[in-house]
């Protein structure tokens, strides 16, 4: 048996308790990224709380639609063959067919299991015992769906040990036995699942539910299992605020006790905030492993307004995870620029690149907030007299030559490295001589530590240019073009 996504997986191209999934396959599984390489987020549009699954050599991902609460009444999922190129499946669920469910459905925990998948879900937000609503489940023939509710009412459908009844994710462990992992308010509960998938069974003691709430929990538990032990994660915080985060603990068992090691993954200042409701995903055969989570972009203030992102995963000798690094990096190999803004000019992201059309002073940004950072880019200047480059530490953006507010790094096939700083005017810095050729690919890196920058072309190991300027300290990175086109690949920032 191999582990995923807290997920019991036999690697025999037979069908397993989460699905299919064929062995010669894994010749072909994705690379070992260290992050979303063609960037986070990974898909367009608002959603949360993703959980993973691999169904007939297909990884799936299940997300909550991050909408007001009488407007989330829907589930979209989408797949992949190689987690960078992802096929959007509209309404796998939608409260139409939920009998009892009349607002938001939330948090969908997938499986499979007796040739089914089946999909447990959160609905109605109740808020005590005396409303309806709470843990459904629903069944489908085809990973994508459509989901019908399976049993016409709610699976978990009150307030047990204060645990209010959401946020479910589903494990079977390697004897068969599933287990369901719930609950808010600050209180976590884990029970058995039948083999039917659709009823609950007993411990045995009797009991139906038993409370495994850690230090710090509030809401969001994940299970997996790895080398025998058992992890459980689970989000701190409120899913609204900026300090939304993911801790765990380590247990011998499935039912605890689980106490609270650390924290895995949390927010960064200069690339998002909160980061949370995680999922994990390890790759068939290998020690490849990835949290896949959401997290709300710097400028956004709205609660909903999340993203879809991942990031590798890793651990320690001894079986400890180390704090994830939410990376920034984007090779366009998706044939996309989720994430991106742009100001002026006419992007496409098109054959691996992001191409800029001939423009005076068109730039595209990622909502960062970097300080101390080395900047990355691979440029091609491919037409015009002008350059291409970097822009960072910026503000204030706008359409127009100048619109901004930081600094800007490029080349030119005039045969210089140009450094400059904008306010809605120009300042050169420093130049430097380096032969350019149109259509001819260059790396040009950036250097910030405090007001020292330093520009670097294909050889990073001796600045073309070092000056010392301190008009501006942070801000957002990104790329543009004056007077010329270009196109523009493997964009990577990271913090110093």
């Amino acid at each position: 048996m191999s582990i995923l996504g807290g997920k019991a997986v036999v690697v025999a191209g037979v069908l397993a308790a989460t699905g299919v999934f064929n062995a010669t396959a894994l010749s072909a599984s994705p690379p070992t990224y260290t992050t979303a390489e063609a960037g986070n987020p990974f898909v367009s549009g608002w959603y949360a709380d993703p959980d993973v699954a691999i169904y007939n050599d297909r990884f799936y991902v299940f997300p909550t639609a991050s909408r007001p609460y009488d407007q989330q009444t829907f589930l979209d999922a989408f797949s992949s063959t190689d987690l960078v190129n992802w096929t959007k499946h509209p309404n796998v669920l939608t409260t139409a067919n939920v009998s009892w469910a009349r607002r938001a459905v939330w948090a969908p925990a997938p499986i499979a299991r007796n040739g089914r998948y089946y999909l447990y879900f959160a609905a109605n937000d109740i808020q005590s015992n005396a409303e309806s609503g709470g843990i459904g489940v629903a069944v489908a023939d085809r990973p994508e769906g459509p989901y019908r509710d399976a049993i016409g009412a709610p699976l978990i459908p009150r307030f047990v040990n204060g645990a209010q009844p959401i946020d479910q994710d589903v494990f079977i462990d390697d004897d068969g036995q599933a287990y369901i992992y719930y609950g808010g308010w600050g209180h976590a509960n884990v029970a058995k699942l039948n083999g039917d998938m659709t009823s609950l069974g007993t411990f045995p003691d009797g009991s139906t539910y038993k409370e495994i709430t850690p230090s710090g929990y509030v809401e969001g538990p994940q299970m997996f299992k790895r080398n025998g032990r058992y992890y459980l994660m689970w989000s701190e915080g409120g899913w609204t605020g900026p300090n939304y985060s993911v801790s765990y603990a380590i247990a011998d068992s499935p039912t605890g006790p689980f106490q609270r090691l650390d924290s895995v993954l949390t927010q960064d200042a200069a690339v998002a905030r909160g980061a949370g409701h995680n999922s994990v995903l390890n790759i068939p055969g290998t020690e490849t492993w990835y949290i896949f989570y959401h997290r709300r972009p710097l400028s956004e203030t709205d609660g909903n307004s999340r993203e879809l992102a991942y990031d590798r995963m890793n651990f320690n000798a001894d079986g400890t995870i180390q704090r994830v690094t939410m990376l920034v990096k984007d090779n366009f190999a998706d044939g996309n620029a989720y994430g991106w803004k742009t100001y002026g000019g006419t992007w496409t992201a098109t054959g691996g690149a992001y191409r800029a059309a001939h423009s005076y002073g068109g730039k595209a940004l990622l909502d960062d907030n970097h300080t101390n950072a080395v900047y990355d880019v691979d440029v091609t200047v491919e037409s015009g007299a002008g350059d291409a480059g970097l822009v960072f530490r910026a503000s204030a953006p706008a359409v127009g030559v100048d619109a901004y507010r930081g600094y800007y790094a490029g080349i030119t096939p005039q045969g210089r490295v140009v450094l400059g700083k904008a306010d809605n005017n120009w300042t050169p810095l420093g130049t430097a001589g380096l032969q350019v050729a149109a259509g001819q690919r260059y790396h040009l890196r950036v250097q910030t530590s405090g007001s020292t920058i330093q520009v670097f072309v294909d050889d990073l190991t001796t600045p073309k240019i070092t000056v010392s300027d301190s008009a501006y300290g942070s801000g957002k990175s990104g790329v543009r073009v004056y007077n010329a086109s270009a196109a523009f690949d493997n964009v990577v920032v990271t913090n110093r």
